[in-house]
């Protein structure tokens, strides 16, 4: 060990987290990972964001089973953790004990402020409690009318193309819009057509998503003093500045049209006449004592769903598509479940009481969630000591980070693994399973509050595609590309066949 401190180039911080580890009681995988710290290197491999990265993630999920220690640079200590029992402590410490990692989000901070992704303590219980009603079955039921209309103007813009000879589609490109002219009216009640035609507001969001992808594979760059000296910077500055303008004013705007008095019937008409967005459920909630949210917390977390919901949508359902284009008995058989359920009515729209009426569909959804998790990872720094269920203790002062994607390609965990095999999720195998074998949307306190939204988008999304259409595989197989969310390099292209009217 001393050799590797000596010829490795560690940091005095780095040396003393070994020392810590080295010394933990408990047999088995931590020591080994200790051993193997000469095979990580230092973790340039793992952060490229290419197939070779991915790659070799699955490479140390093989090798060391539950967790293994790796360094990012010089200063910082990093262990990853890729199985549900060593998931669970931190995941489930108290807040204060294993909060975000601040080094991996911070460069969300100037676009997103203090929404739930970022803010922490009492601040992010207060804003969870507050926003939970925003996910409501009652709040959520009439965006699915919004889901259908997004997902046919993104239809007949495929059948345009398709008739001009464009068969081979970037389900990225397309979907990415799609998922953004559905959060604009859910979130704003907006109307940008941003899918037929150029938008300065989606623009910056894409941009914004694209130069903090970018920032996080520089490590020079993660200085902010030097980051906003350089051309990204100063347009990531620009992009900000668009973005808040334009939630501002949404705000302000509708806080003139709010009435002073009345908010519970105002409340209660809105829901009614299927009209209540994000942003009236933000101006009108309170807290236990009666206190709204300010104009910068309301922008924040507006803009926090913002780039929450279009990103990881867009990458589930363009791999859900995916998959089911590299399966075609899969999709054939979610295809006539979607045919079976609308057989006696109008087959072009989908209802809220028909998601839970699609199971073949819905394991398809999820087990593309297991095998391409949009978010692959997600990081905590340890305050105190975390003791794991075999005896093994995380020190303090250690960032953790949980690979969604290791665990969910663990072996020890999933047999086969890199197989797409729907009936992993039905509900007779579930069962047996420890509920954090499939993490797409983490879990414990911090989950994703908006994962039931997500789902209904994307259910609504694949049985509209597949009534209308049949996806094939392109003739290269996509390289895969983890960035903010796991992308395909260059986009992920599919072939797309339109349907006869009344097939089956």
């Amino acid at each position: 060990m001393q050799q590797l401190w000596d010829h490795g180039g560690f940091h005095p911080d780095f040396k003393g987290t070994l020392e810590k580890l080295g010394n933990v009681r408990g047999s088995g995988s931590l020591q080994a990972s200790l051993r193997g710290l000469t095979l990580l290197g230092g973790g340039e491999k793992e952060i490229q964001s290419s197939e070779e990265g991915v790659l070799y993630v699955q490479d140390l999920v093989r090798t060391f089973g539950d967790v293994c220690l790796w360094r990012v640079g010089p200063l910082h200590a990093v262990i990853r953790i890729f199985h549900p029992t060593c998931i669970k402590p931190v995941l489930f410490a108290p807040a204060v004990v294993a909060p975000k990692d601040k080094i991996f989000y911070s460069f969300l901070k100037p676009w997103l402020g203090d929404g739930l992704l970022l803010s922490s303590g009492d601040k992010w219980s207060r804003h969870r409690r507050m926003l939970t009603p925003a996910f409501h079955f009652n709040i959520l039921k009439p965006y699915v009318k919004i889901f259908n209309d997004s997902t046919n103007v993104m239809h007949a813009k495929w059948q345009r193309l398709i008739s001009e000879g464009n068969t081979r589609l970037d389900m990225f490109e397309h979907i990415s819009l799609m998922t953004l002219d559905s959060l604009q009216k859910c979130i704003f009640s907006f109307e940008s057509n941003c899918q037929e035609k150029p938008s300065d507001y989606i623009a910056a969001i894409l941009e914004l998503s694209a130069l903090v992808a970018k920032r996080h594979q520089n490590l020079l760059l993660h200085m902010d003093f030097l980051y906003y000296l350089t051309a990204d910077g100063r347009r990531f500055r620009k992009a900000c500045h668009l973005v808040h303008n334009f939630t501002d004013a949404v705000i302000q705007e509708r806080r003139r049209t709010l009435p002073d008095h009345g908010i519970d019937d105002f409340l209660l008409a809105k829901t009614k006449s299927k009209t209540l967005d994000f942003i009236d459920v933000l101006l009108l909630t309170k807290d236990e004592d009666g206190k709204t949210l300010s104009d910068e917390d309301i922008r924040a977390e507006a803009d926090t769903f913002m780039f929450g919901g279009h990103d990881t949508t867009a990458s589930g359902l363009s791999w859900v598509l995916y998959n089911l284009a590299k399966h075609p008995e899969h999709q054939e058989h979610c295809r006539q479940e979607v045919q079976e359920l609308l057989r006696d009515r109008d087959p072009t729209e989908i209802e809220w009481d028909d998601l839970a009426q699609l199971p073949f569909l819905t394991m398809c959804i999820k087990e593309s969630l297991r095998l391409h998790p949009p978010v692959m990872a997600i990081s905590r720094c340890c305050t105190q000591d975390i003791k794991l269920p075999d005896g093994r203790v995380i020190p303090k002062g250690v960032i953790c980070r949980i690979s969604i994607f290791g665990t969910h390609h663990n072996p020890a965990v999933w047999p086969e693994p890199e197989v797409y095999d729907p009936f992993r999720f039905d509900p007779e195998h579930i069962k047996d399973r420890s509920p954090l074998a499939f993490i797409p949307f983490s879990a414990g306190p911090r989950n994703c509050i908006g994962q039931t939204f997500a789902m209904s988008e994307m259910k609504v999304a694949l049985a509209l595609t597949l009534l209308r259409f049949r996806v094939l595989p392109d003739h290269a197989e996509p390289r895969r590309k983890p960035e903010l969310i796991l992308r395909a390099e260059g986009g992920l292209w599919l072939r797309v066949e339109p349907l006869r009217a009344g097939a089956r």
